[in-house]
């Protein structure tokens, strides 16, 4: 079995979106906390695809709080480059919440994961009492991966794009850390209550 507690999960924010974070957590949209002043990344057609989507534990996907298991995602890609009619927003607004998959058992907070993209077809989905296998159903090669175009390995960006989603809203002592783009970043975080022992600059974690 993984060491559960080093398996580490992303999820991206927008850093206007962390003094509700330190009041609340991580919240659902459909959460009697949730931001009602949030600011949204990604693309918006996908989101409502999401909430449509139907789990084979017959819960809507759009229920949960995706993670990755890892950074430099094909969303993004989009979200820092403005495509797919999405609106372009700066490395240095966006954060990285890590938790870890041992954090979220510890919490008893209830849970699904994916092999790869969790709309795409090709993906399996599994449930908590999968988790003790977690490292080898995930492809921790394409999750790492910088880049996801290869022609020998078309499967590479659903396998990368692998999802950790969450049942519920995840109190603020279920995050372990947080990544951002550079030191001005990490400053607006530490302004806004964050212990700058736990947020580290790493551009090398966008694009």
């Amino acid at each position: 079995m993984s060491e559960l507690d080093k398996k580490y999960l992303f999820r991206m924010t927008h850093i206007e979106n962390i003094p509700h974070i330190l009041e609340y957590g991580i919240t659902h949209v459909s959460s009697p906390n949730s931001n009602p002043d949030f600011v949204p990344i990604g693309d918006s057609t996908l989101i409502s695809t999401r909430n449509d989507f139907v789990l084979n534990n017959g819960r809507r996907l759009g229920e949960y709080i995706p993670f990755y298991f890892g950074t430099r995602t094909p969303m993004l890609y989009v979200v820092q480059n403005g495509y797919n009619m999405v609106t372009t927003t700066p490395a240095q607004n966006i954060v990285y919440c890590i938790t870890s998959v041992q954090m979220i058992i510890d919490l008893k907070l209830d849970f699904v994961f994916t092999d790869g993209h969790a709309v795409d077809c090709f993906s399996t989905q599994y449930l908590p009492d999968d988790v003790s296998e977690l490292e080898d159903i995930i492809d921790w090669t394409a999750v790492k991966a910088k880049y996801w175009k290869d022609d020998n390995d078309l499967d590479l960006k659903r396998r990368k794009e692998a999802e950790f989603l969450v049942l519920g809203d995840i109190p603020l002592n279920g995050i372990v850390a947080y990544i951002v783009y550079n030191q001005n970043a990490k400053d607006s975080l530490v302004n806004f209550g964050v212990n700058d022992k736990i947020v580290y600059v790493m551009n090398n974690h966008y694009f």
